[in-house]
């Protein structure tokens, strides 16, 4: 074998090599963008349900301006959320404490729209009225939206933290410091958000 066949068998194989690692670098930008991406959805998730909230504290207002208690919390707890949704999506998909104080924030206004669920149980008029009901189908569809998206993250962070363990691409993480990424898990209290059923 001469000496030009040597060096083109290794000026291929390194170019190779190369390829190999742009694939796989590329391919890692890209799937940490779709969990930046996931966890950008959950945002959006929350606050358009965060959104709902003064119309439906409104709503309740109208027939029962007595709860003035139950307002406040509610009031509380939704601006400890809307701080928490303004996060940067990329430092929450990479922050587990990030995701902790989300997750915490949506608890605190779970527990507080319990309550206001449960003062509005004692309003036949307000459960019978057609703008709650409306707010009741808005708040049942994105809760169906905040779950997807919940789903999506978890789906991408596994996609992604399955990368940086399987060869070759493994060897290109740890080169460029690809981490691996926490799972966003909620505990079994934070599962379900409270049933907005006003006696459909």
């Amino acid at each position: 074998m001469g000496k030009p066949t040597v060096l083109w068998i290794v000026g291929s194989v390194a170019v190779f090599l190369i390829m190999l690692g742009v694939v796989s670098y590329n391919g890692l930008v890209s799937q940490d963008e779709g969990v930046s991406g996931a966890w950008s959805e959950v945002q959006v998730q929350i606050k358009r349900r965060v959104d709902l909230i003064p119309n439906l504290v409104n709503t309740v207002k109208g027939y029962a301006e007595h709860e003035r208690g139950v307002f406040n919390e509610v009031t509380e707890a939704r601006a400890k959320i809307s701080q928490a949704v303004k996060i940067d999506a990329s430092a929450l998909a990479n922050n587990p404490l990030l995701q902790k104080q989300l997750l915490e924030a949506q608890q605190s206004l779970n527990a507080s729209l319990g309550r206001l669920i449960a003062v509005a149980e004692n309003y036949p008029l307000l459960k019978a009225s057609e703008n709650f009901r409306a707010l009741q189908d808005e708040f049942a569809g994105t809760e169906n939206r905040v779950a997807v998206a919940r789903g999506r993250a978890v789906r991408a962070t596994k996609d992604y933290n399955q990368s940086t363990r399987t060869i070759p691409t493994s060897f290109v993480a740890s080169m460029f410091g690809f981490k691996h990424k926490d799972y966003y898990e909620a505990p079994e209290s934070a599962q379900n958000a409270p049933i907005v059923n006003f006696g459909k």
